[in-house]
């Protein structure tokens, strides 16, 4: 079990690293989409490729975040029962999540956007828009951020076996979103 929490360490490290790259990503995306108001509005000058770059930015925003969100349990959940469960239900609810759903929808999702990406690099597909951009560094990010969110997955079914082990403490308080 040291192992696997090794290896868990090792995951959320990862996955914290993509996270940095997402904030970035968000300032980047803010930056670029004031720069291109002023120069679309103040110059009367505008590029489809300005526009683009923020989808880009936000498609790295949302796939390389998705993990840490599950890492930090700020993900979102169907909250009817859960909240009063004790806690080992709690995480025997998360295992079955995290083995049953997540991994295999992660796993179906990259099985299914990989031959999307390749055949976009293959073929060096552009952008239809006028002064668009290649469109693979786009797609990289959806096999990429679903590989980083089955990694968090693994980490996070290593951690709840090993606290039901009582060889790992982890915070399962839950607290429901206000609304």
């Amino acid at each position: 079990m040291k192992t696997l929490l090794t290896l868990s360490r090792w995951i959320d490290a990862l996955n914290n690293r993509f996270a940095s790259i997402a904030a970035w990503a968000v300032l980047a995306a803010c930056l670029i989409s004031t720069a291109n108001a002023a120069v679309r509005y103040g110059l009367n000058y505008s590029s489809n490729a300005y526009l683009e770059i923020q989808w880009y930015l936000f498609a790295v925003c949302v796939m390389f975040g998705t993990a840490q969100v599950l890492r930090l349990n700020e993900h979102v959940r169907v909250d009817v029962l859960y909240g009063l469960y004790p806690s080992r239900t709690k995480v025997y609810v998360d295992l079955f999540g995290l083995i049953f759903f997540l991994l295999p929808v992660t796993v179906l999702i990259i099985y299914f956007a990989w031959p999307l990406l390749v055949g976009q690099y293959v073929k060096g597909e552009m952008s239809s828009n006028e002064g668009g951009l290649i469109r693979w560094p786009v797609t990289l990010t959806l096999p990429l951020g679903m590989a980083l969110l089955s990694l968090q997955a693994v980490s996070e079914i290593i951690k709840r076996v090993g606290w039901l082990m009582n060889v790992y403490e982890m915070d399962i308080q839950y607290e429901r979103p206000l609304q």
